[in-house]
């Protein structure tokens, strides 16, 4: 592709040996704002994710193509030492090396921390686990379904009656990609002041137990242990969704201001001068009492009149969008939220656009995601300096 590449870490070498979704998510993330990344995948196989469909485009899963864009992929026989070597040799080259194996598998490799940085101190080496490097459970393996629900966030999402939830997308998995993306940014940028890497290392467990957050803090402050409360709040009344005449909406009284903008505008004036709702308060212990109320309110008019409605009252609502509706939504366009992407065997593709927007330094999709071994000869000629005649030979004792 053509786009330029003016991002914050335009120069930046990443050899990302990770697969499946937290660490390409962050990798892409990186190579977004302008890192090249080189994706060392299994020849033949590759990232787990290229076979999770359909749907498929070009031969290559929906799955992998969300998450792997702005990479290079190498594929490299990991049970070769020749291959392991070229690996270590890659490792020489690049200033980030990520990885999310289990505890202990690439250090029986000879890929480990210290061996890496002993050759090369300047290298940030980025390990992403399940449960964590060290501990009791370092080696069981962690899903994110298997750690949404071991971590808290099943035991509050839902309601009683449905039981325990995961998320619909897996969040944390997304949310252990970025924070280990920002702990390589600030490795990168302590190693401006020091010349020094060192290692980053972090979990999905523990991406999930910052990301409790309030259900957390609220354990650890007032001692309860939340519960499921749908799409309800514990703490603010009302703020949640209601059924409408055709759909849903969702609508959030956070403020003792916009209950009482709330109450005329559906109708309901009374209600804001209704002892049993007069402060938040009080709409928490009569809960049920309201929110039977505004439900049936709520249930006369199609959720659009809604929103038009609640919008000119300045009351924060929102319709409850479904996928298509969310990509075809004018602020999603005009905030380059979809991008279009030329594949090499899909043609041109669509794809979430970049959330982060730099004004100086702006990242970019300059690369779609690779096909299953692509760039083998352009990497190991550009970073190793390898001729044709050594990549040929690789190729043909099947190293590559």
């Amino acid at each position: 592709m053509s786009e330029p590449n003016n991002g914050p870490l335009a120069g930046i070498r990443v050899l990302d040996l990770t697969r499946v979704l937290a660490g390409p998510y962050c990798t892409m993330f990186l190579g977004d704002l302008g890192a090249e990344i080189v994706k060392v995948e299994q020849p033949g196989i590759g990232d787990d994710t290229r076979g999770w469909g359909p749907p498929f485009a070009g031969g290559e899963s929906a799955y992998f193509l969300c998450t792997n864009r702005n990479k290079k992929s190498v594929t490299i026989d990991f049970k070769a030492p020749e291959g392991l070597d070229l690996i270590r040799k890659l490792a020489q080259q690049a200033d980030v090396f990520i990885e999310n194996f289990r505890p202990g598998a690439l250090d029986r490799l000879g890929l480990g921390e210290k061996t890496l940085r002993e050759a090369h101190p300047k290298l940030i080496y980025a390990s992403l686990s399940g449960f964590g490097a060290d501990g009791p459970m370092a080696d069981i393996p962690g899903y994110d379904l298997i750690v949404q629900a071991w971590g808290g966030l099943m035991s509050i999402t839902g309601t009683e009656e449905s039981g325990p939830l995961k998320v619909g997308v897996a969040i944390i998995d997304l949310v252990a990609g970025l924070m280990l993306g920002k702990g390589i940014v600030a490795a990168l940028y302590a190693r401006e002041k020091t010349g020094a890497g060192q290692k980053i290392d972090t979990s999905l467990l523990e991406a999930e137990v910052a990301a409790l957050i309030n259900a957390g803090s609220n354990y650890l402050i007032g001692g309860n242990v939340p519960g499921r409360w749908g799409n309800a709040h514990p703490s603010i009344v009302p703020y949640q969704s209601f059924q409408t005449a055709d759909s849903y909406l969702v609508l959030g009284a956070a403020s003792e201001s916009i209950w009482k903008r709330l109450c005329p505008a559906v109708g309901r004036p009374d209600l804001a001068d209704d002892p049993s709702f007069a402060k938040n308060a009080d709409r928490v212990e009569n809960r049920k009492l309201l929110i039977d109320v505004l439900a049936e309110i709520f249930r006369t008019r199609r959720t659009s009149e809604w929103v038009t409605a609640l919008s000119e009252a300045d009351v924060p609502c929102a319709p409850v969008q479904t996928i298509d509706q969310v990509f075809a939504a004018p602020q999603v366009l005009h905030r380059n939220m979809l991008v279009d992407v030329e594949h090499p065997t899909a043609g041109k593709i669509k794809l979430a656009g970049i959330p982060v927007k730099l004004s100086a330094t702006p990242a970019s999709v300059r690369l779609p995601p690779p096909l299953l071994g692509q760039h083998n000869g352009d990497v190991l000629a550009s970073w190793l300096k390898m001729t044709d005649t050594e990549i040929g030979a690789l190729r043909k004792k099947q190293i590559i």
